[in-house]
């Protein structure tokens, strides 16, 4: 039998991370009588503990249960974790793509948590880590279908209008791409150390000499994988709930997609080039990078040519964010010892991306 994974979806809040419930309950309790009437009881709250930066908590009203989004502690890079966008998003999209949560209140008052924060519906299903879940594994070829269920819901969320969804003024498309690199590289300034790799301001540089134009605009999630999605057991030819919708814009769909594969295993790879987050990916079957972007060109029509550069752009994103993540750690800002090791990663994250701009040949 396959490993379980051992990883909790819920726990008791960590010792950093326990906020001031007495003023959430007070700010709480009168609008929760307007958004959900009849939603009454004594409130608990536990942690979502898998995530890695923004923090999520399960808060339980009697009966009824609902999902608090956070950002984490200490210094925030600018425009990272909105938790404002995200209400704007998961306000509005659930009406017309039933795989965004609905999201019900927002705060931004400091005063109250510290920080922004907003209070969605609670959905209930499979998150797919380090392997298949027990209640999935009689399905045929379940990697695979796992896989392909997510290029599907993909596709579908780059195929809705913007406007129509109320979102028309969530970006401004006009020099997104240029706008991804210059915000990504500014982080990435502001988070490394002295000794921090010179090998990423030479991967930035290939980046910048290589700027694809625009494919088209549409909503972008901005960080699709695998572990922000949900599923019914009983279907696994389908993703039921899509999260994590804080960085969400318009702009080129293709981020989307370079985003999904900087964070897919594939055989090809070479040992010390990994990308997967979580070694158990490589051992579930999932589909190879070239299925999942033929797929996606197949269901949407889009020159995917460009999908090259996007993925190297992804990898490259994905180390600043690695490093930000240890960086919190190491100033005491975050108590989750997964951050501690967290960097050991970037190494072969950079060599991945220098790969695959070599093999475009950019």
């Amino acid at each position: 039998m396959p490993p379980e994974d051992t990883s909790p979806e819920i726990a008791p809040v960590r010792p950093g991370e326990r906020l001031d419930w007495s003023r959430l309950e007070a700010w709480l309790r009168p609008r929760l009588a307007d958004a959900l009437p009849g939603v009454e009881g004594p409130l608990e709250v536990l942690q979502f503990p898998n995530g890695s930066a923004n923090l999520t908590y399960l808060l339980r009203v009697g009966a009824h249960e609902l999902v608090l989004r956070r950002p984490p502690m200490g210094q925030i890079a600018p425009g990272a974790h909105d938790m404002k966008r995200e209400y704007q998003v998961l306000s509005r999209l659930w009406r017309r793509f039933d795989r965004a949560p609905r999201a019900y209140l927002f705060c931004g008052d400091p005063a109250v948590l510290g920080a922004d924060f907003f209070v969605m519906e609670r959905r209930r299903g499979e998150v797919v880590r380090a392997v298949i879940p027990a209640s999935m594994r009689a399905h045929r070829d379940v990697g695979r279908r796992i896989g392909f269920a997510l290029v599907d819901a993909m596709a579908e969320l780059h195929g809705l209008e913007p406007a129509a969804c109320g979102l028309g003024d969530l970006g401004r498309p006009e020099g997104f791409v240029e706008r991804q690199v210059n915000g990504w590289a500014r982080r990435w300034e502001l988070a490394k150390f002295d000794d921090s790799p010179a090998a990423m301001d030479a991967l930035h540089r290939r980046l910048v000499r290589s700027i694809p134009p625009m494919s088209r605009v549409s909503i972008v999630h901005n960080d699709l994988k695998l572990d922000n999605c949900q599923f019914d057991p009983a279907n696994p030819d389908r993703v039921a709930s899509i999260f994590d919708w804080d960085m969400t814009t318009l702009g080129d769909p293709l981020i989307d997609v370079g985003t999904l594969l900087n964070y897919w295993p594939d055989p090809a790879d070479p040992e010390h080039a990994q990308r997967a987050s979580n070694p158990g990916l490589s051992r579930m079957g999932l589909p190879a990078r070239a299925e999942i972007t033929a797929r996606y060109a197949a269901l949407t029509g889009v020159d995917v040519s460009a999908t090259r550069w996007w993925e190297a752009f992804a990898l490259w994103k994905t180390v600043v964010v690695v490093q930000q993540l240890h960086r919190r750690w190491v100033r005491g800002e975050s108590t989750d010892p997964r951050m501690a090791r967290i960097a050991d990663r970037i190494p072969s994250l950079i060599a991945a991306a220098d790969a695959v701009l070599d093999e475009a040949g950019t």
